[in-house]
């Protein structure tokens, strides 16, 4: 792990949130139509529009029902990991397509070391486990890859050579520290489609007792609760807890027979 303080990577993560990254993407998506077409543009959001489903339904699936890998500990895909190695190498290509196709290719390596940092930083944030961390990689990277394969022989209609950049970096730092509850989101699909009373969390999914009682903090009998000691509370992420303590507002009552 690099020697970076916690400070330093919360704020690297802020970047992978969805509230950076999908408005991102739709403004990817504007300037493939400006410089492509628009089956360019259909491609690149099926591409990522499917990703993102899947990340969901990994994560729908575990909150829902504790379904996931309890031996590599993974309980569903990271989707800030996800969302970076899948829309920085793009963004970055797509910043560069005025240039030659090699600089085109080293801003997708770059957009894809960024990724990996920001993977990172939601390993050293507890967030996700390395086995998360390692399945929005390899997602988010395939997707990256696969969309720039198909675009790369296509010489663009027109470029911005400028603006393009601008615009996109303009937007990733304009929009650092916004958040969308996305994790709130998925508990409250997951508890409807499942029709529990309380969503699965790691603790006692990983101690193979999903539905015994807890005491007022969601933890097991005679076990602390959870607390993440290595960054400030002022600093730390929501998402960096998610799966250890349900929400208290988001009990429910059971679901009618």
């Amino acid at each position: 792990m690099l020697p970076l303080s916690p400070q330093d990577w919360a704020y690297l993560s802020g970047f992978g949130g969805a509230a950076v990254m999908l408005p991102i993407v739709l403004a990817i998506s504007g300037w493939l139509l400006f410089a492509y077409s628009w089956r360019v543009t259909a491609l690149w959001l099926t591409l990522i529009g499917g990703a993102c489903v899947l990340v969901a339904c990994t994560k729908i699936a575990f909150v829902g029902w504790g379904l996931g890998i309890l031996a590599i500990d993974f309980a569903g895909i990271s989707g800030h990991t996800m969302l970076s190695t899948a829309v920085i190498p793009v963004m970055l290509y797509l910043a560069l397509l005025a240039t030659r196709h090699a600089w085109r290719i080293a801003g997708m390596l770059c957009g894809l070391a960024i990724g990996f940092l920001i993977g990172l930083s939601r390993l050293a944030l507890q967030a996700h486990s390395v086995s998360e961390m390692v399945a929005g990689c390899v997602l988010g990277a395939g997707v990256s890859m696969a969309f720039i394969a198909l675009i790369h022989r296509r010489e663009p209609l027109r470029t911005a050579a400028l603006l393009t950049p601008i615009s996109l970096l303009v937007l990733a730092f304009g929009l650092h520290g916004l958040r969308v509850p996305t994790q709130h989101w998925i508990i409250e699909i997951a508890l409807t489609l499942s029709g529990h009373e309380r969503p699965f969390v790691r603790a006692r999914w990983k101690a193979n007792r999903p539905h015994e009682k807890t005491g007022a903090h969601g933890d097991l009998p005679g076990r602390r609760p959870y607390q993440a000691t290595t960054l400030p509370s002022s600093l730390r992420p929501p998402s960096s807890l998610r799966y250890y303590l349900p929400a208290p507002s988001l009990n429910r009552s059971p679901a009618p027979s």
